[in-house]
C-alpha cells in the first residue's frame, strides 16, 4: 500500500476514546495524524489521568476495571500518542475557510486542514432549578473531575440529582473513596426504568449488567435512592444547605446536604462542528439537536464527527465511531485499510450502541416540561443573569414566532462564557412550553466564535503563520 507523500495530515480535535481510536486507525495505515486537545493529558473523562490519588485509592475508584483502565492508558500513551503529532493544551476557538483558529502558548494562530475529524466529546446537560447558582452545586461531570483529578470530595453530605446514569457511577466512585453520607434523587420513576430494561439488555447485556452491579453496590452500602422525584429547589443562604423535591403522589421532602451534583444526561459539544459546516437534525427521542452525518461520521466534504460529539454512544461505542470516521477519511485519501465486510461489521456494532442509548434515554428521561414551571426569579442563564421571567417577557413582546436565536438576541441568554452549554436546553424547553410547539420547532442556538474564551494577552501576541 503506497501513500502519496503530498498530503496534509488528518487533524483530530480531541484525544478521548474516539480521537485515540481514529489516530490508531490512521497509524495502522501508515498515516501520522495531528492530534489537538485542550486537556493536559489524553484519555477523556473515562480514563482521565488521576491526580494525587495513591494506587490503592485508584484501585478502589475503578474497582474491577482498574487493571483494564491502566493497561488501556499505557497502551495509547506508548502506541498511539508517541507515534502521532500530539499537542495537548491546545484550544480550538473557531473554524474559518478550512482553517482552525487556535490558542496555544499564549498566542493565536491558524492551521489549515484538508481532513478534519472532530472528537470533541460531550458535557453534562443541565436543567436549572431555583438555587442552582449557589456555591456547592456542581455538574455530575464536575464532581467526577474533583474526585479523579484533584482527589477531593465536593462536600461531605452529598446529593446526586437529575436523570442520568452518571448519578450512580459518580455516587459509587465517591462511596469507594470513603464518602458515606450520600443520597441519589432520580427524576425518572423506577417503573419507567424497568420498561426500558429489556431493550438495554438486548443491545448491550454487559453494560446493562454493570449498571445493575452499581445499583447493588450502592444498595448494600445503604445509599438512599429516590426515584420519580421532581427537583424543586436547592436551598441555602450563602451556600448549599438542603435540596427539596417531591415524589409523585407524595408531599415535598427536604434533605440536608452541603453539595449537590446535577445532570440530565449528556449533550454533544457541537460548536466547532457547526462552524466547520455541519448541518443539524432534531432527535425527538433524546430531545436534542445532533450533527447530521452518515454512518461513518462524515458531516461535510472535509469534516467528520465521531464519538459523543456526534451522538452519545459511551466509551466503547466512541472507539468504534472514531475508527469508522478514520477509515472514511482514509478512503477519501485513496487508502483502503479494511475489507468491506469488516467495515460493515463495525457499523453494526455502532448501531447497536446507538440503540442502547435510545433505550437509556427511555430509562433516564430529562424532565424538560419542568422548565414551564420555573419561577420567574429563577436564573436561567447564569453567565448573563437572565431569569425565566425575562424569557417569558421577551416572548410576550415579540411579534412572530419565538425562535430561540431571536430570544437570545433580545435577552442575551446563551451569549456568555459557556455559549449556551448550560442554559440552552432549559431555554429550548421553556420556549417550547410557551409556544405550545415541539422542542424541535423553536430552533437551536447557533454557534459563534470564539467558542472558548481567548485571553487578551494572546490576542496581542497573535500570529497567522499557520504554525503551532
Amino acid at each position: 500500500m503506497k501513500i502519496d507523500g503530498n498530503y496534509s495530515p488528518p487533524v483530530i480535535v480531541g484525544a478521548g476514546p474516539a480521537g485515540l481510536a481514529a489516530a490508531e486507525t490512521f497509524l495502522q495505515a501508515g498515516v501520522t495524524p495531528l492530534i489537538l486537545d485542550e486537556a493536559d493529558s489524553a484519555g477523556g473523562q473515562g480514563t482521565r489521568r488521576l491526580g494525587p490519588l495513591s494506587e490503592p485509592r485508584m484501585q478502589a475508584l475503578f474497582g474491577p476495571h482498574y487493571a483494564a483502565r491502566m493497561k488501556d492508558r499505557e497502551s495509547f500513551e506508548d502506541s498511539i500518542l508517541a507515534r502521532s503529532d500530539y499537542r495537548p493544551l491546545t484550544t480550538i476557538w473557531g473554524v474559518y475557510n478550512k482553517g482552525l483558529e487556535i490558542h496555544v502558548g499564549n498566542r493565536l494562530t491558524n492551521l489549515p486542514f484538508q481532513h478534519l475529524l472532530l472528537c470533541t466529546g460531550a458535557t453534562d446537560r443541565i436543567l436549572p432549578v431555583p438555587g442552582w447558582t449557589l456555591p456547592g452545586v456542581y455538574t455530575l461531570g464536575g464532581a467526577q473531575v474533583a474526585l479523579k483529578k484533584h482527589g477531593t470530595f465536593i462536600g461531605r453530605k452529598l446529593v446526586f440529582a437529575g436523570s442520568s446514569p452518571l448519578l450512580y457511577l459518580a455516587a459509587a466512585q465517591y462511596l469507594r473513596l470513603g464518602a458515606r453520607d450520600l443520597v441519589i434523587i432520580d427524576s425518572t420513576p423506577l417503573s419507567q426504568k424497568m420498561k426500558a430494561a429489556p431493550a438495554m439488555a438486548r443491545w448491550s447485556a454487559g453494560t446493562f449488567v454493570e449498571g445493575l452491579r452499581l445499583l447493588h453496590e450502592l444498595k448494600l452500602a445503604g445509599v438512599r435512592m429516590i426515584f420519580g422525584a421532581d427537583l424543586l429547589e436547592i436551598g441555602g443562604s450563602t451556600k448549599v444547605e438542603h435540596i427539596t423535591f417531591q415524589r409523585r403522589g407524595h408531599r415535598t421532602e427536604t434533605v440536608a446536604c452541603d453539595a449537590v451534583a446535577i445532570g440530565h444526561g449528556l449533550r454533544p459539544e457541537t460548536q466547532l462542528a457547526e462552524l466547520a459546516g455541519a448541518q443539524f437534525e432534531f432527535d425527538a427521542e433524546h430531545g436534542q439537536w445532533f450533527p447530521a452525518t452518515d454512518m461513518d461520521g462524515r458531516a461535510a466534504a472535509d469534516v467528520w464527527i465521531a464519538g459523543d460529539a456526534a451522538r452519545t454512544v459511551g466509551a466503547v461505542g466512541a472507539k468504534v465511531s472514531g475508527a469508522l470516521a478514520a477509515l472514511s477519511v482514509l478512503r477519501e485519501m485513496g487508502i483502503t485499510l479494511f475489507p468491506a465486510d469488516r467495515v460493515n461489521s463495525m457499523r453494526k456494532k455502532l448501531k447497536s450502541w446507538r440503540n442502547f442509548q435510545y433505550a437509556m434515554a427511555r430509562a433516564f428521561i430529562a424532565p424538560a416540561a419542568a422548565a414551564a414551571e420555573a419561577p420567574g426569579t429563577m436564573i436561567l442563564c447564569r453567565c448573563e443573569r437572565v431569569t425565566a421571567a425575562d424569557i417569558r417577557e421577551a416572548v410576550a413582546q415579540t411579534a412572530g414566532p419565538a425562535e430561540i436565536n431571536r430570544v437570545k438576541a433580545i435577552t442575551r441568554c446563551g451569549m456568555g462564557r459557556c455559549q449556551g452549554r448550560y442554559c440552552g436546553f432549559a431555554l429550548q424547553s421553556l420556549l417550547s412550553s410557551l409556544t405550545d410547539k415541539g422542542a424541535g420547532s423553536v430552533g437551536r442556538l447557533r454557534a459563534q466564535a470564539p467558542v472558548r474564551p481567548i485571553p487578551l494577552t494572546a490576542a496581542k501576541n497573535g500570529s497567522n503563520d499557520g504554525k503551532i
